[in-house]
């Protein structure tokens, strides 16, 4: 029996990714951290709140995460769980026009502010525009999310982070997809006066031959391709109808399957 399993792309089997919250100041030391050691996040914005005293404004959001992700929290952070679903709607549409507006790209994404959120806020996002978003918590877990309108990460970074990061690191077994996922708050960082742990935990995790670093919505992409790929009944062929790349693994090669492009696999 032939063996062929999905991959990360350039056939990697483990993904890290960042999520944090608000948009204020110290996301500046936080994005330097991440540029530094190339890793990439996702940065979930209020744009009712820019300006606000200890908040970035518009000019700066624009270009300092430039290379990063910046996704929507809610346009001005209520606990959407207890609004009516005319006030949650709008709270997410003005919150994407805005941002949009500012950074020049479709804003996909959603953080729910102070971790609220129902099932009729999650049938809510599609039609939205909204294709994840992250809930609060700690899953101490690698696997990959059954559903991204509920993903939760692997751990906040005060909880047990560098434990995670060397269990990831270690990891070893390619028939698996781990993906690392760590959230937080920029400004904890220095309400805790610990900005060695995240500079520490890029050092350690950067520059890893089987790791992708990605952000949410480039992970949200890449699952999306990856399960449209359409194999023949036999298994030797494939065809890639999307327009990006998929990594596949056959018989332990690794291949790349273009967009747009059907292969013999065997």
């Amino acid at each position: 029996m032939n063996k062929i399993f999905k991959c990360f792309p350039d056939g990697k089997f483990k993904v890290l990714t960042m999520s944090y919250d608000d948009g204020k100041l110290p996301d500046r030391k936080l994005v330097s951290i991440f540029n530094k050691y190339g890793i990439k996040g996702t940065f979930h914005i209020n744009s009712g709140l820019i300006g606000d005293e200890n908040r970035l404004k518009c000019d700066e959001i624009k270009t300092l995460y430039i290379g990063h992700e910046v996704s929507s929290h809610t346009l001005t952070h209520p606990t959407i769980a207890r609004c009516p679903m005319e006030q949650v709607t709008k709270e997410i549409l003005m919150d994407r026009e805005n941002l949009e507006e500012i950074v020049g790209y479709p804003v996909r994404g959603l953080s729910y502010p102070n971790g609220s959120y129902n099932d009729s806020i999650k049938k809510l996002l599609k039609p939205l525009g909204i294709e994840y978003s992250r809930i609060v918590g700690n899953s101490d877990s690698f696997d990959l999310p059954s559903d991204f309108t509920e993903w939760k990460a692997t751990c906040h970074h005060n909880h047990n982070l560098m434990e995670h990061a060397k269990e990831f690191v270690s990891l070893y077994k390619k028939q698996y997809l781990y993906m690392m996922y760590v959230w937080g708050h920029s400004y904890e960082f220095e309400r805790d006066n610990n900005w060695e742990l995240i500079e520490g935990f890029c050092s350690y995790v950067s520059d890893k031959n089987d790791i992708w670093y990605a952000t949410n919505i480039e992970i949200v992409d890449y699952i999306n391709v990856l399960d449209n790929l359409k194999f023949s009944a036999k298994g030797n062929l494939v065809y890639n109808p999307s327009a990006k790349s998929a990594w596949i693994s056959v018989n332990d090669k690794i291949m790349e399957i273009k967009g747009g492009t059907q292969v013999v696999l065997f």
